[in-house]
């Protein structure tokens, strides 16, 4: 039978039967599930919630069996449309937000086993116990498998590293053959055995996430925080090396904030304070944290005492001016920064890297270039100066002198990504993937030879090529 043999009445009946009442959703409770968390917006046509990987199989075998177009959905926290469906209204929303029952940790190996649909803030909870976590550091709290998927970085990944580096094993369910269980790895941080299939599901597709074994880490026991204002936009990579040559066995974050970030989360957000007061924002600031794991019986190191120690060396060579203030206020003020943006107008928002030693002369010519060509425009920009990812989101002001155009911005995501590929070596998405967003980019930068690759791999995963939103060349994502 194909899909459009199938009605709806029938599919509900099926999926009654594999995932019961409860785990399937139709109408109007469906509406959190068909609009992304910045970008898309669709129609589903039911979503099925499966409380198990045997529900999950089940599912598969069905719209394989019918023909029938499923996405698989996490915590919908993305931002490139690739988790939410299209149009059409004929895609079923496959979430996991019901696989959740699975969380063995192992204290002794520092690694965790768990389901797709548990959130980062829940593991976080229940490794907090054993003095471990996953650090990871987001503004959002995504599902662990759409983490896999996405291959999710965050403020402290020159400390940790991305999903990437620290998943130790992977269980997927094929699409062909249909509902078929992998398991890709084990617990074990050595393994060469061959290739590491696994890396083959991490920010790619064709196949749905369903449980993971990952790499923890301790909790630091000490903790230093700063915002420091660089000397110049040259200086900020002196402050870098001298950070990561005397104090690299700590430093955990160095976070980029412009002085129209820092103001936009200031005016619009409740509750937050300019650190600098009674001065205005800087034009530019870095936040920088320490973390040290030793117990304070065996340590004879104080980190707030190192960091200022450092701070003061580095005055007037590399920074200006520093505010040593609560790490909860500092953080909040970085996490703010989206909520504020949004506050000013509709954000455009650019999430690119490129080789860290050229990331500030980036941001520089990306203003510059705003400023001639979209003077009714503001930019917002903040990110990962250490690891060369920078959110540089644009703003079209609620105030603004010209009314929204999406041509306008088409051409401003042209110009934009255009230099950051061509001109600076770098990349149109550092962390949120391609999805329906990214498309044209990924065709105009990807080299023909290697789409032709992802396709067919893609083609033997899921040969239907039911699974996803969106052709990638002839694949989806």
């Amino acid at each position: 039978m194909a899909a459009s043999d199938m009605d709806n009445t029938e599919l509900l009946s099926a999926l009654h039967a594999i995932v019961g009442e409860v785990g399937v959703l139709q109408g109007s409770d469906m509406a959190a599930y068909e609009e992304g968390a910045r970008y898309g917006q669709g129609r589903a046509r039911l979503v099925v919630r499966p409380a198990d990987v045997a529900q999950v199989q089940a599912v598969v075998r069905l719209c394989a069996a019918r023909g029938i177009a499923l996405l698989p959905q996490g915590a919908n926290t993305g931002m490139v449309g690739a988790s939410t469906p299209d149009m059409s209204g004929t895609q079923l929303v496959l979430s996991l937000s019901r696989l959740r029952s699975h969380c063995e940790v192992d204290v002794a190996n520092r690694s965790v086993v768990v389901d797709a649909g548990v959130t980062l803030q829940e593991l976080n909870d229940k490794l907090e116990p054993h003095g471990l976590w996953f650090p990871i550091d987001l503004g959002a709290n995504p599902s662990i498998g759409g983490m896999v998927a996405t291959n999710t970085g965050g403020t402290r990944l020159i400390r940790y590293g991305d999903v990437r580096s620290n998943l130790m094993a992977l269980q997927v369910v094929l699409m062909d053959p249909p509902g078929e269980v992998l398991e890709l790895g084990r617990a074990l941080r050595k393994n060469n055995t061959g290739v590491d299939w696994k890396q083959l599901f991490v920010g790619g597709s064709g196949a749905i996430v369903t449980r993971a074994t990952i790499q923890v880490h301790a909790r630091p026991t000490q903790r230093a925080t700063a915002l420091v204002v660089p000397a110049s936009d040259e200086a900020v990579m002196e402050l870098l090396q001298a950070f990561e040559r005397d104090l690299g066995d700590w430093l955990a974050a160095f976070e980029g904030i412009s002085g129209n970030a820092m103001q936009a989360a200031i005016d619009h957000v409740p509750n937050l304070r300019n650190p600098f007061a009674p001065d205005d924002a800087p034009e530019f600031a870095i936040l920088v944290e320490l973390e040290a794991n030793a117990a304070a019986k065996y340590s004879q190191l104080d980190l707030q005492e190192a960091l200022n120690s450092f701070l003061e060396d580095q005055f007037e060579s590399t920074i200006v001016n520093a505010a040593l203030g609560n790490a909860t206020e500092l953080w909040h003020l970085r996490h703010s920064i989206s909520e504020g943006a949004r506050a000013l107008g509709k954000p455009i928002a650019f999430d690119v890297s490129v080789p860290r030693s050229r990331i500030m002369e980036f941001c520089r010519k990306g203003r510059e270039l705003v400023a001639r060509d979209y003077p009714f425009l503001t930019v917002v920009d903040f990110g990962h100066i250490a690891d060369g990812g920078v959110h540089f989101n644009v703003i079209w002001r609620k105030d603004a002198t010209e009314p929204y155009d999406p041509a306008v911005v088409q051409r401003l995501r042209d110009a934009i990504y255009g230099m950051v590929v061509q001109d600076f070596g770098g990349s149109y998405s550092a962390e949120h993937g391609v999805g329906p967003h990214n498309l044209a980019y990924y065709q105009r930068f990807t080299p023909p030879l290697l789409q032709q690759w992802a396709d067919g791999w893609r083609d033997r995963l899921d040969p239907q090529h039911l699974c996803g939103t969106v052709d990638l060349g002839t694949a989806k994502n």
